[in-house]
Parts: structure tokens; sequence; C-alpha cells
């Protein structure tokens, strides 16, 4: 088996891109830079889920949750052996179950 058999892919469910665009421009309307640094941590925060997808905690209905250090938000997951699946980049104060339904 190759390394990059072991590594699991990556991918996302269309509303991750609307959510992630929209809290992005919230943060670089807050101070220049902070849409940014938002992003840089979701970037290091999707690598260290695929390289441990089965380390954070079982949260609802099979998904997983990963806590943001820096931003109240949560990446909210599903690993099935080969593949995470992004759920949501859920902010952790709003509407905390909007996301279930996404398949």
């Amino acid at each position: 088996m190759t390394l990059q058999e072991k590594v699991p892919r990556i991918t996302f469910h269309p509303d991750v891109v609307k959510e992630v665009k929209s809290s992005y421009i919230w943060y670089q309307k807050q101070a220049n830079g902070l849409g940014e640094d938002y992003l840089t941590e979701l970037e290091r925060s999707y690598q260290a889920i695929v390289e441990l997808p089965e380390t954070w905690p079982n949260f609802k209905k099979g998904f997983r949750r990963f806590l943001l250090s820096k931003f109240p938000f949560s990446i909210i997951y599903h690993f099935n052996g080969s593949t995470v699946f992004v759920v949501a980049v859920m902010h952790n104060s709003r509407k905390p179950g909007y996301w279930i339904e996404r398949k």
C-alpha cells in the first residue's frame, strides 16, 4: 500500500463553500487580514482531519466535530475509511443542527 492510498481524500458539501465565503467576508470587514487568518486556520484544520480523521469525537448522527481554536466554528465531517466528507463549517452559536439533513 502506498502513502497516497493511506491518506483519505476530502470532499465538501456544496453549501460549505457558501458558509466559508460568507464568514471570510464578514471577518475581512472586521479587520483587514482577519478573513485570511480564518482561511488559514480552516486549511490547517482540514489537513489535521485528513491526517487523523478518527481522532475527533463523535458529534451527531455518525458525524465528527473538529473545533477551530481561534474562531468560533466547528468543522462537521463524516469519515468512511477512505473519504472525509465535510458537511458543514458551523458557527458554534448559531443554528446548531441546521446541517443534519445534508447528505
